[in-house]
């Protein structure tokens, strides 16, 4: 089949059946990929988008080499089946060989570089690695001293591979090897990756056992960018099947020939799957552009000069990013090669599809995935109709379907076409579950039918004809009195006003109504408009009177996590603390510090330090009401 067009084509596939001959492995599937024509162009990268044109280049016969030697380094450092390889590096040629290498050899473990020191290391603590892949002292980046200042406190921890990014600077010179081992604890062994994979065998992996479809290929963090988010476990065979399933539905869109754009980050699945594990299983050609990816300076403003210099094909990319592109003209630049865009991680606001598509004639297939689920699970079809705001159609062999769920969570029954309820997801690509068993609770739903079902958490319906429609997320909606409001009913509207290019909203903390909702709103740029133009243009277009938000907050940037989706949990945050400073101020306690942290296990955290002892039973009082439980203690006067 050369690709979906239908429901029909999908449940055609799922009669076939998995291939009784798929790959057992990521690094198998990459082979065969690579055996289509070790010749053809695999993976390429520039530095900056001024210097895109002046990109290096591996054939498919390069890549499996170096992903090879990479495999053979981590074997040779001890690594086996049952071993972590955390790696915290930018968009490099060396993250791609760590990912698959490690693959190869063990368990890779992705860890957003953006994260401050201490996360780091505490990611790294929780995951147990003993080897750490990241950059050694490299020009324009703090990332290797951010690492190092943390190392002492990473007890797994016995090699340390440094990616020297210097050598692609001129005129730059790495820092000397005993600057080096004098900054790492004595018993952390040093190894340069370059030179260390020099002198490993790229054609035969030395592996005891080859890795199989049971056994683990990589932990990825998610819940967010603050404190301790949940680790994911998932499989080789998760891995193979999401990116088989994937690629029987892209058809000839991804294969030989074809040229993907790779700009997130490649610490998220999205850039891990869709524009690696996929197109190398195809034989199809990556450009990595930038350490930093679409976040790399001028990248976003030339990217239709690198789409034309490339004839890129296809790129995925989030919601916010389109927004962006819907700034910068196409002009004179032939982008005829582009045949999509593909867009997940968050809803994309209907009119900016609308408006994309009618200026850049670039077709844009909305998608939907979890970590959970390994990447993609559905996506509007591209041989057929898509439908805009529709995540659209499941992908063959992934089971997907809304279910009612009682007061305690328990399924109840499937939906009726159209009824809106909690998606759950089954399949091979369902991950094997979090590495803190605590994180499992809730996840999973027992349907009655013998299969594993995963609850996303996510609030949607299914038409008639396949296409599914996301309606909110549990944990984002906002709760008025009772009330059950979607953040979308607010921002889609924000999103037709010629002056918004962002606009999030979240509940805001009340004590009587449990929340109100507010908004936050970025603007084009050069666009000027006030929170009361805003504010009347919004009572026009919200139906839902209960959806009107209390306050319309235009900020100069919202606050985006390291793959560019709005980062909601800062914005909850920055309510909750103006909130209770706000509440003791009206109760007479003045000179009050307020903190307000986000914890991965233990949700949202508030903190509040008295001036004087005799304010804490008003304290008590004026805070009792609010959702949330207060920490109070006494500030130490001077």
């Amino acid at each position: 089949m050369n690709g979906i067009a239908n429901r029909n084509d999908v449940l055609t596939l799922e009669a076939q059946g998995l291939p009784a001959d798929l790959p057992a492995s990521t690094y198998e599937m990459i082979c065969r990929g690579a055996a289509i024509d070790p010749s053809a162009p695999a993976l390429s990268f520039f530095l900056t988008a001024d210097a895109y044109r002046e990109a290096e280049c591996w054939s498919y016969g390069e890549l499996v080499r170096d992903i090879t030697r990479t495999a053979n380094l981590f074997t040779r450092l001890g690594t086996h089946a049952d071993s972590i390889v955390a790696y915290v590096l930018p968009n490099l040629p060396e993250t791609q060989f760590v990912i698959w290498g490690g693959q190869a050899a063990g368990i890779v473990c992705a860890i957003n570089p953006l994260l401050e020191g201490e996360a780091i290391a505490e990611l790294i603590n929780a995951s147990g690695a003993e080897v750490l892949v990241t950059l050694g002292p490299s020009p324009g980046t703090a990332l290797w001293q951010k690492v190092q200042a943390v190392l002492h406190k990473i007890g797994s921890l016995r090699h340390l591979v440094l990616v020297n990014r210097a050598e692609r600077v001129a005129c730059s010179q790495p820092s000397r090897d005993d600057s080096v081992r004098s900054a790492i604890p004595a018993h952390i062994g040093i190894h340069d990756f370059a030179s260390a994979i020099a002198s490993e065998s790229g054609t035969t992996l030395n592996r005891t056992r080859p890795p199989s479809a049971d056994d683990l290929s990589s932990y990825f963090c998610t819940g967010g960018t603050t404190g301790l988010p949940k680790i994911a476990m998932r499989r080789h065979g998760n891995e193979v099947a999401n990116a088989w399933s994937a690629g029987q539905f892209f058809g000839e869109s991804i294969g030989p020939g074809k040229t993907l754009f790779c700009g997130l980050p490649l610490f998220h699945v999205n850039a891990v799957m869709a524009t690696g594990l996929l197109p190398f299983s195809k034989g199809a050609h990556v450009v990595l552009g930038t350490p930093n990816g679409y976040r790399g300076d001028d990248v976003v403003e030339r990217f239709w000069e690198i789409v034309a210099h490339y004839r890129i094909n296809f790129f995925s990319a989030v919601p916010t990013l389109y927004a962006s592109l819907l700034q910068i003209p196409v002009g004179v630049h032939d982008v005829s090669s582009l045949e999509y865009g593909l867009c997940g991680a968050a809803a994309l606001p209907v009119e900016v599809f609308r408006a994309f598509e009618k200026r850049t004639g670039i077709r844009i297939l909305e998608g939907y995935g979890m970590t959970e689920g390994t990447c993609v699970s559905s996506v509007n079809p591209p041989f057929g109709e898509r439908r805009p705001g529709s995540i659209g159609l499941s992908l063959p062999g992934q089971a997907m379907k809304a279910v009612v769920v009682d007061e305690a969570g328990h399924y109840v029954r499937d939906c009726e076409p159209d009824e809106v309820g909690v998606i759950v997801s089954s399949g091979p690509n369902i991950f094997v579950g979090y590495a803190r068993p605590e994180h499992d609770d809730g996840l999973w739903l027992e349907l009655g039918d013998g299969k594993r079902w995963l609850n996303t958490g996510d609030l949607g319906r299914c038409d008639a004809e396949g296409y599914f429609w996301l309606t909110g997320r549990k944990k984002d909606l906002i709760i008025r009195g009772g009330h059950n409001i979607d953040p979308a009913a607010i921002e889609e509207p924000l999103h037709r006003h010629p002056a918004v290019q962002l606009a999030a909203a979240v509940g805001r903390p009340d004590a009587h109504a449990g929340e109100l909702p507010v908004v936050y709103v970025q603007l084009k740029p050069g666009a000027t408009t006030s929170e009361a133009d805003l504010g009347e243009f919004m009572y026009r277009e919200i139906g839902e009177r209960a959806a009107m938000p209390k306050q319309i907050r235009i900020v100069d940037a919202i606050p985006l996590t390291g793959v560019g989706k709005i980062f909601k949990p800062e914005l909850k945050r920055r309510e909750t603390a103006d909130v209770v400073r706000l509440a003791l101020v009206e109760a007479g306690i003045d000179g009050a510090s307020v903190k307000v942290d986000m914890d991965g296990l233990r949700g949202m955290s508030v903190s509040v330090g008295l001036p004087e002892l005799a304010y804490e039973q008003a304290a008590i009082s004026v805070l009792g009401g609010f959702p949330f439980e207060v920490e109070l203690s006494i500030l130490v006067q001077p």
